[in-house]
């Protein structure tokens, strides 16, 4: 154990540091090493080393994993009751994945030990401490224990930055909704977050004083020290590169060194084959949105997400002008003082009915320091915008008018 609570919270950042580097490593995949740590997953549940199939991205091990599925294979899913729930029968993914749940349950209770043992409780379902710790050491003299403040730093943040930040956005725009299922995967480099609190344990107290299942633990290190993702089968292992590009910015998460996906002259993540994800500020928008975004292609956008960003990224003032909005009035936002709140009138033709729309500015500053603008619908019979901005949250105007801040 570090000597002191300043050099426990270095180590924690050095930590998370190491580990955010691996997920977000866009250098060819170590394939010695991560079939080596496959295979040695696979020599735990008692099976053969599998044969190993490498693409170049996750959409290609999709096609793979259902190229190498035999015809009845819908008939043979993880989910229907003919296949065993436990036990040597299970198929391997299924046996890997129950592995992998009850090392990362006893890390869990491994976490809740720590805090039991320094004075608290962690706060939430998943081992973690719920409390603010922008300044690590300002959060200890406030009472927040030490094993608190370094987990929050390393796999809260982590968490944040791999698996909620990139995986999740990448894992919906490639992998198909329909289809025969590939299968259970893994995500080598973007689950380093889980991975990586094992580490702090290791590091911070012993191997086997303060977490016995530290040797457990690393052949998924050496995955996501090594690989992107990858699919087990009884016989053949599909494993994909790494992206040969990710962009990303930082999160404004109080100095944890969150990340999210961001870049606006091109896709924010690239593999090797040129399949790609495009995203402004950690929202997965298609490629329009960055290339050339027009009131015409807004309109017609279902996700209100990428509608907000495509506005954004064309400019407010542009898609007023350009989308034919005419101004109604405008008043000081009670809710947000210096900023004003606009309300216009929408054209049919915009959204093939009579409506407006109230423009306000968010009260919280983002990453890059600028305020963003934001636009709300509201029904086409407000004509004062405090009463339509109080409508949104189910407010009358009065009632808007008394907010001190809105974030």
């Amino acid at each position: 154990m570090p000597d002191t609570s300043r050099q426990a919270i270095a180590l924690a950042h050095a930590v998370r540091d190491e580990w955010l580097g691996h997920g977000l490593a866009t250098l060819p995949a170590d394939r010695a090493r991560a079939e080596a740590a496959v295979t040695e997953l696979y020599r735990r549940l008692g099976q053969p080393p599998p044969r190993f199939l490498w693409t170049a991205s996750p959409v290609a091990a999709v096609a793979a994993v259902r190229g190498s599925l035999p015809d009845d294979a819908p008939a043979s899913r993880l989910r229907q009751r003919a296949l065993p729930v436990c036990g040597p029968d299970l198929p391997v993914a299924g046996r890997l994945a129950s592995l992998c749940s009850g090392l990362r349950h006893r890390l869990r209770g491994w976490a809740g030990r720590g805090w039991a043992g320094r004075g608290s409780q962690p706060r939430g379902g998943r081992g973690e401490f719920r409390e603010n710790v922008d300044d690590p050491e300002a959060a200890l003299r406030r009472g927040t224990p030490l094993f608190g403040v370094v987990d929050t730093v390393v796999h809260t943040a982590l968490r944040a930055s791999l698996a909620d930040a990139v995986r999740a956005p990448l894992r919906m725009a490639l992998l198909p909704a329909e289809g025969p299922p590939p299968g259970l995967n893994w995500h080598g480099q973007h689950d380093a977050f889980w991975i990586a609190r094992a580490d702090l344990a290791a590091r911070l107290g012993g191997r086997r004083q303060l977490w016995p299942d530290s040797e457990q633990v690393w052949p998924w290190a050496e995955l996501a020290r090594s690989t992107g993702w990858w699919w087990p089968g009884p016989a053949l292992c599909v494993m994909a590169e790494r992206p040969v590009e990710t962009h990303t910015e930082p999160l404004r998460d109080g100095g944890l060194g969150g990340l999210r996906l961001h870049r606006d002259d091109g896709p924010a993540v690239r593999f090797g084959d040129g399949e790609e994800l495009y995203a402004l500020h950690g929202t997965p928008v298609p490629r329009w949105v960055v290339d050339g975004p027009t009131p015409e292609l807004i309109h017609g956008e279902t996700n209100v997400e990428v509608r907000r960003t495509a506005i954004e990224r064309l400019g407010w003032d542009r898609y007023i002008d350009e989308a034919g909005l005419r101004l109604v009035s405008t008043a000081a936002d009670p809710g947000n003082p210096g900023s004003f709140l606009s309300l216009y009138d929408v054209p049919p033709r915009v959204w093939g009915a009579s409506a407006r729309l109230v423009v306000a500015t968010n009260g919280s500053v983002e990453p890059d320091g600028r305020r963003r603008r934001y636009g709300l619908a509201v029904p086409g019979y407000f004509d004062d915008p405090v009463a339509a901005a109080g409508w949104t949250y189910g407010l009358t105007g009065p009632q808007y008018a008394q907010l001190q801040r809105r974030t």
